[in-house]
């Protein structure tokens, strides 16, 4: 029996290969996206269907949900839709901090809300959510992307106590550095002048050629992604790519206040 995944944040990176890769394995696919308009090939991909949606509005994130339940049961739902919000937090406009809190995490609330009267009836259903490293750990001048991304693992880690009575899985993502357009596209940056010169610490830190290539491809952490679905381990967070399981696994070996203290030093010099 064919079985369908709804996707948001299709358009590119991570949503793209994971819709891509789901296709490819038989799956029939919901490719959701802000500007469906824009896209030209995805939508002639077999299995693939592409609908209009933008998290941050709850009539159209009701609308979407069914017309997609419209087409046949939803398998999994895959929340990927979300951008970056870097940079001081002291210079963060409300308008930043609005927009980030409601695409990241109050976009991910919305859609999933929408499909749990159906997998609920069904009995069954698997619930991922792209969150980060940053949802486990944290480094300088993300606070507001941290927030929203620890926010994303407890309330999935919670959630996941509440469905699973009636057959919903609720799973978590995090991968560290994806090869995708992520930094150009989907990142704002805030900025302050009493912060710039940590600031330029701190992102020669981010940007340094070594720590990038250890990085991941939008198609491997897609495969992460795959067999979470797919697979029932018990988990709820799987922590994906190279970079964040040696991140994470350092973490949880050294301590929480001396892995901070390898932070401050790697980013701040200090």
């Amino acid at each position: 029996m064919t079985q369908t995944i709804f996707i948001t944040g299709s358009s590119t990176g991570l949503g793209r290969a994971a819709a891509l890769l789901f296709a490819q394995k038989g799956w029939k696919v919901i490719a959701t996206m802000r500007n469906p308009a824009a896209e030209t090939e995805l939508g002639q991909v077999a299995g693939v269907t592409v609908m209009p949606l933008d998290v941050t509005d709850p009539a159209q994130v009701a609308q979407t949900a069914k017309a997609a339940l419209a087409l046949g049961p939803v398998d999994v739902l895959f929340n990927n839709a979300g951008y970056g919000l870097a940079g001081p937090f002291e210079g963060a406009s409300d308008e930043q901090l609005v927009r980030e809190i409601d695409t990241n995490l109050l976009g991910v609330m919305r859609v999933t809300q929408a499909f749990l009267p159906a997998l609920r009836e069904r009995g069954r259903g698997t619930i991922i959510t792209t969150t980060s490293i940053g949802g486990l750990v944290t480094f300088p001048f993300n606070s507001v992307y941290h927030a929203t991304k620890w926010g994303l693992e407890g309330w999935s880690e919670s959630l996941a106590f509440e469905l699973a009575p009636f057959g919903i899985r609720v799973k978590t993502v995090a991968p560290g550095g994806i090869a995708t357009d992520f930094a150009s596209r989907s990142l704002v940056l805030t900025s302050h002048s009493a912060y710039a010169e940590a600031m330029g610490k701190t992102f020669a830190a981010f940007t340094n050629p070594e720590r990038r290539g250890h990085g991941s491809t939008a198609e491997q952490i897609a495969e992460a992604v795959y067999a979470a679905a797919t697979e029932d381990d018990g988990r709820v967070t799987v922590v994906a790519g190279e970079d964040a399981k040696a991140t994470y696994a350092q973490r949880l070996a050294v301590g929480i206040e001396a892995f901070r203290a390898g932070i401050r030093s790697q980013f701040l010099g200090a």
